[in-house]
């Protein structure tokens, strides 16, 4: 069971973008992620008219390190860790390593 799932609000622990906030987006086999609003980086494209793209400078985002991330615990508003808890019936939920509550 992965500890950080596409949907979930994440805050950035390192880099240029610390302490920006934001949902994953995707999540890529090579242990990184997209995060909506964070890493936003300028790339230069050429002209394409068969595919209608202008060209010119466009922003985009590029992807973080999943090291580079911690799940955002909205009740005491700052970055948590995650653990993994069997219930009784065997089923495994993801809690907050702080507080023990669900993670929804």
């Amino acid at each position: 069971m992965n500890k950080i799932k596409t949907g979930d609000q994440v805050i950035v622990i390192a880099g240029k973008d610390k302490g920006k906030q934001g949902s994953i987006t995707k999540i890529l086999s090579n242990g990184r992620c997209y995060v909506s609003g964070v890493q936003i980086v300028k790339r230069h494209t050429k002209p394409n008219p068969n595919a209608g793209i202008a060209g010119g400078v466009v922003e985009k985002e590029a992807s973080l390190d999943m090291s580079n991330i911690s799940i955002f615990n909205s009740s005491t508003k700052k970055a948590d860790k995650v653990s993994i808890k069997s219930l009784e019936d065997g089923t495994k939920i993801r809690v907050f390593r702080s507080s023990g509550k669900e993670i929804k």
